[in-house]
Order: structure tokens, then C-alpha cells, then sequence
């Protein structure tokens, strides 16, 4: 079936988002303010390196004018619109200039961004400008101080500090690559986020849009096209979220037929019925068994789920095949139910994950399929597997998503301050970033 499934669904005719982020100006300041005593443990590494000499040009020998302490006084982001980031630090460097005297200088780094996709489709910081510039920051002897500063800026290899600029940040890079790592679903299925072009820069702030593939067993899958193409909606501008997340209903609904596909909601249900219970019910029950067995139940996907999101409520579309048959080892059905099921989807995030899990049916439809006892009307249908179904179906679906699924994140940032709001055809998530105390 699950095969079968994989032929009759058409891909995708073009790549198209079906999820993305918004990362607003004050997500912006938050990743400027952890980066902060990152830059400064990078600055002393390469300005205070103990006769290093491809810090100090020239002489082979250590300089007299040696780095002794840095401290960065400020440092910060910001957007550039259809541009990039703007990085902007002071550094102050106290240099010994003799055995027994020193002066402060004050070091600004004044850098530019853009965000590129790499031939691997990862997205990657670059920088495109770096002015370094260097003064002396506490001096009553202003001519002396400007010739100094002078001195010390032609011996402090700065070329190199803008060669690796980037590295003045939190691995940005490294950041943005896990963006687009595989996460597993369940122990077969695995979900990626793909960026499609490059993030768009805006006064609201920095736009990914991305798609999510699933690979079933290692083979990736192909998905129903969505009917309705997405695009990240606007967030409020008052709002005081760092990020917002946005997840399209397709979605949704791709993750359904992701588990489906891979197995993971196939149901084997023990019921308290037993084949001299039905028999009450279904007369030809007792001429087919002659001892009193228990029944199980199997359900089967006879069609593709389909999530449904509407202002405040997301609603879970099932449609299943249900075999009726006696407990023994080798299952034999000896009726068959059509059963069309609506229920309630809750939608909450844990760290990273967000966790979907099914509430109580709200809605069920059950049809004779087919029968070797004869024709069952619908109200004994109900009368016996209605209260199984009920209990049984949402449980081991949420089962199956007890894990919860892997969110869009930077590698080393968690998500606090969440929200899940859902709205016609898509959910948004806004949240705030918080730096994990070890980072990876």
C-alpha cells in the first residue's frame, strides 16, 4: 500500500515553502548581546598571542607594543534593509608600550553581511565591507596619542581580525547549516527544513522561507503539491517576539502522510469484545467460530489524512479501513469497516519541538466494507467498535508523536515565551531565543 501510495501521489512541480521564520530586530539585539563575550574570548586568542608573528608585522621579534588585556565595550547588529547586518564593535586594548607603562586604546570594527546559498543549498554568512580603525582612548597628550594609535594600528595585523570577521559572532555558519539538518520523527521517518533562496532583509526584520522533505526508511518521499501556495505572513510590529515561526496547513498535512507512508500509524487495537459478544449481536458469528476467542482490531489508511486549521482550532481528517478479526496468531478478518473520523488536534512547543497530539473524536462515520457474517447494519457497527475506536485510535496516534516534532532552530538556541497561534490555513509561533548554557 504504502508503495503504491508513493506512485499515485504527484510531486511537486516546482519547490514551494510550506514553512519559514521571521527573526524581528530584537532577536537581532539578542544574538548581537550573547555574541558579546564570544568576540571578546576570539579577540584576546588573536591579539594577545604571546610573539605570534602574524599578529604583529615586520620583525621576526616581539613587539614592544604587546597586547596585555581586551575588552569589548559594545558591540551590535543591525538590519540593513535588502541588504544585510551591520556589525558594529569597540574593543578597548590595554598595550604595554614599556616594562612599566601602558596606554588604552580603543579598537572599532565597523563590518557589513549578506546571506548567500552555497552550491550545497546551505545558507552562509559573508561579509562584504570591514573597516577596522584604531585610537587611543584615555590621553591628555592629544598629537602624541594620534601618532601612537598610528603606530600601534600599522603593527596590529587588523587584515587578519576582518579576514575571519565572521568568527566575532556566535559560528554563525555552523548556526545556519543546522537549520537544514535531518531530525528524526519517529526511528524510520525523518523530517529536513530546506531553505529555498537566500533570507530577505526588511525593516520587520530577516526572512527564511523553507520546505520540508521526509525520508521514509532513508528514501526520500515524494509529497502532495500544495493547493495553495504559502507565503510567511507579516508579523505585528509591536509584537515583542525575537522570532516568529509560520507553518502552512500543507504542512501539517504532509507530516500525516509522511507517517502513514512509513508505517507508523498502523493500528493492531485489542478490544474487550470477544467472537461470543458479537455473536449476540451478529448471529452468523457462532456458526464461523466454535470456541470464544478475543477480537482485535487492525486499521489501515484507505486514504491520505488531512489536517484542517481554522481561527483557534486545528481539526485532524481521518480515513480508515478497519479489520475485524479473531485473536489468533495468524489474524484473519472476517469483517471489514469503512470508518471516516474528525477530532481535535492540540498543538503546544517544548523547547525546540513542537508537540501535536490528538483530542477526543468529535466526529465518527462507520460503513460496512465487507463481511463474511453477513450484512451488519451500521447501528450494531457502532453499537460494538464505537467506543474502541473512540478510546483507541487518538491513543496510539499519540503515541506515534508523543516525541513531538523537531522545529526550525539554531543548533545552540532554545525557544522560550511560546506561543501557538493558530489561524486559517497556517499556525504561527511566536517565541523568544535563549542560549543554551552549553553550546554544542
Amino acid at each position: 500500500l504504502s508503495i503504491l501510495l508513493i506512485l499515485l501521489v504527484p510531486t511537486h512541480a516546482t519547490r514551494s515553502p510550506d514553512c519559514g521564520g521571521i527573526l524581528a530586530p530584537s532577536g537581532i539585539s539578542y544574538l548581537a548581546e550573547v555574541s558579546k563575550p564570544h568576540a571578546e574570548m576570539v579577540l584576546r586568542q588573536d591579539l594577545m598571542a604571546p610573539a605570534a608573528p602574524d599578529l604583529f608585522l615586520g620583525s621576526p621579534q616581539p613587539s614592544r607594543n604587546q597586547v596585555t588585556a581586551v575588552s569589548v565595550a559594545q558591540l551590535s547588529l543591525s538590519l540593513v534593509p535588502d541588504t544585510g547586518l551591520r556589525l558594529s564593535i569597540d574593543v578597548d586594548l590595554s598595550v604595554a608600550t614599556a616594562p612599566s607603562s601602558s596606554k588604552v586604546l580603543r579598537l572599532n570594527i565597523l563590518a557589513d553581511f549578506h546571506v548567500e546559498m552555497n552550491p550545497e543549498g546551505n545558507l552562509e554568512l559573508v561579509s562584504s565591507i570591514c573597516k577596522p580603525s584604531v585610537e587611543e582612548a584615555r590621553s591628555s597628550e592629544e598629537v602624541d596619542s594620534k601618532s601612537y594609535s598610528s603606530a600601534v594600528e600599522k603593527e596590529i595585523n587588523v587584515d587578519k581580525i576582518c579576514l575571519e570577521v565572521s568568527k566575532l559572532l556566535l559560528f554563525p555558519n555552523q548556526q545556519l547549516m543546522s537549520l537544514s539538518a535531518q531530525f528524526p520523527v519517529t526511528p524510520n521517518c525523518q523530517l529536513q527544513y530546506l531553505p529555498l533562496a537566500a533570507p530577505i532583509f526588511s525593516e520587520q526584520g530577516i526572512t527564511v522561507s523553507l520546505q520540508t522533505t521526509f525520508q521514509v526508511a532513508g528514501m526520500a518521499i515524494p509529497l502532495p503539491s500544495s493547493p495553495v501556495p504559502f507565503s510567511m505572513p507579516e508579523t505585528a510590529r509591536s509584537s515583542p517576539a525575537h522570532l516568529t515561526l509560520a507553518f502552512s496547513e500543507h504542512f501539517y498535512t504532509n507530516l500525516f502522510f509522511a507517517l502513514e507512508i512509513s508505517g507508523a500509524f498502523n493500528m493492531t487495537i485489542l478490544s474487550p469484545l470477544t467472537t461470543a459478544t458479537m455473536a449476540q449481536k451478529v448471529t452468523q458469528m457462532g456458526s464461523l467460530f466454535q470456541e470464544d476467542v478475543p477480537v482485535v482490531l487492525q486499521a489501515v489508511f484507505r486514504s491520505a489524512s488531512r489536517v484542517a486549521l481554522e481561527e483557534g482550532k486545528a481539526h485532524l481528517k481521518l480515513f480508515l479501513t478497519i479489520h475485524i478479526g479473531a485473536g489468533s496468531a495468524a489474524f484473519q478478518s472476517f469483517l471489514s469497516v469503512n470508518a471516516d473520523l474528525s477530532a481535535g488536534l492540540l498543538l503546544s512547543v517544548v523547547d525546540t519541538r513542537m508537540v501535536i497530539s490528538a483530542a477526543a473524536i468529535e466526529d465518527v462515520k462507520l460503513s460496512l466494507a465487507a463481511s463474511d457474517v453477513g450484512p451488519v447494519s451500521a447501528e450494531v457497527l457502532e453499537e460494538l467498535l464505537l467506543p474502541t475506536i473512540r478510546q483507541e485510535v487518538p491513543a496510539q496516534i499519540n503515541e506515534v508523536l508523543s516525541a513531538g516534532v523537531l522545529l526550525p532552530h539554531l543548533s545552540s538556541f532554545t525557544y522560550t515565551d511560546v506561543n501557538v497561534v493558530i489561524h486559517k490555513d497556517y499556525v504561527l509561533v511566536p517565541c523568544n531565543l535563549e542560549l543554551q548554557a552549553r553550546m554544542g
